[in-house]
């Protein structure tokens, strides 16, 4: 008989589990305004996608669109092209008015080189002889001379010729030095200063050697420049310091 309080102890146990019921249906009930709360956050993300094609905005689009607006897009990229084929274009004019003006200047030089050349060739031509080769002497004096020059030495060439033959003289020349004085491509006439040691041997003679300076004008011909004038000029006039070839 005195067993049966000990069981009306046990039995309020499960009428104390009973507000924790409760308590967890309060939990559920204050999780809902959390779901409720989320559906801006929706709204957000959907506000940050690129064009509504339901792709959310990166950080580098963003810095993309900022850096387009900040280079100046299409304008910016048209007006960089135009300056760049305007840059190329200068270049390119550039480059070429050197180029023409050094090949004047090579062409001119080496035009210069050529009246040197034939200069020199045609005033010791025209002071060599040799009287045992007469007339190929007098056909060399011939061919390096053009207009009133040549002229001249064809129409005394025959009593020139008897005088050498007479004399039986050998006449040689020696260039010492040169210079072109003047040359004027567009007219095609030029001046050349020539220094020449001309030796002349006679029988029984000493050999007789001298010096001197002479200026000769050239024009040129189909044939090249050729000598249309010469003059002996006064010791010590001369366009630049002689070579002296020894």
């Amino acid at each position: 008989m005195s067993k049966a309080p000990e069981a009306d102890t046990a039995a309020p146990t499960p009428d104390a589990d009973a507000p924790e019921a409760d308590t967890a249906a309060s939990t559920a009930d204050s999780d809902a305004p959390e779901a409720d709360t989320a559906v801006p956050d929706a709204d957000k993300e959907a506000a940050r996608t690129e064009g509504g094609n339901g792709k959310a905005a990166t950080p580098r689009a963003k810095r993309g669109r900022v850096r387009r607006l900040a280079d100046g897009g299409p304008l910016r990229t048209v007006a960089l092209a135009l300056a760049f084929a305007a840059l190329c274009s200068a270049v390119w004019a550039g480059l070429s008015w050197y180029g023409a003006a050094h090949d004047d200047t090579l062409e001119y030089a080496a035009t210069r080189d050529e009246v040197r050349s034939a200069g020199e060739q045609a005033v010791q031509n025209l002071n060599t002889l040799d009287h045992r080769k007469v007339d190929a002497g007098l056909d060399s004096w011939e061919e390096s001379t053009t207009g009133e020059l040549r002229g001249q030495l064809k129409k005394g060439r025959k009593e020139f010729e008897k005088q050498i033959r007479a004399a039986k003289t050998v006449t040689s020349a020696r260039i010492l030095s040169s210079a072109v004085a003047e040359l004027d491509e567009r007219a095609g006439r030029a001046g050349v200063l020539v220094a020449v040691r001309t030796t002349v041997k006679a029988p029984k003679e000493k050999p007789a050697t001298k010096q001197t300076r002479m200026r000769g004008e050239l024009t040129r011909t189909e044939d090249g420049w050729k000598l249309s004038a010469l003059a002996q000029v006064p010791v010590g006039y001369s366009a630049t310091a002689p070579d002296e070839r020894g």
